[in-house]
């Protein structure tokens, strides 16, 4: 299964951790996990290219996280994105991915 964890202060999402795998299907067809994948790079390379933000970066097999190191309202438009996305990944695939927001304050 696949854990994922939005990490929220009281008005701000400042992070974000992705660990596991789906077991959907096999290696290399697995939609569940290449939807969430994609999903999850998209943002990173927006925070990071578009943005210009630094963050505070973790990738290992079978893990991400991404920690902002500062609230931006422009950077909300993507994590509210990402988390919506995430939701409804979330919904469809309720075996494969489970989603849980946890407080983080900077």
């Amino acid at each position: 299964m696949i854990k994922i964890y939005i990490f929220k202060d009281d008005k701000f999402i400042n992070g974000f951790q992705v660990k596991g795998h789906s077991r959907f299907a096999e290696s290399g067809k697995d939609i569940v996990c290449s939807a969430v994948s994609a999903v999850t790079q998209m943002t990173v390379k927006g925070l990071d290219e578009v943005l210009g933000l630094k963050t505070n970066l973790t990738i290992e097999d079978g893990y991400l996280q991404v920690l902002l190191d500062e609230n931006r309202l422009d950077a909300q438009v993507l994590m509210l994105t990402l988390e919506k996305t995430l939701e409804d990944i979330q919904n469809q695939y309720p075996k494969f991915v489970k989603m849980e927001v946890k407080k983080r304050c900077l």
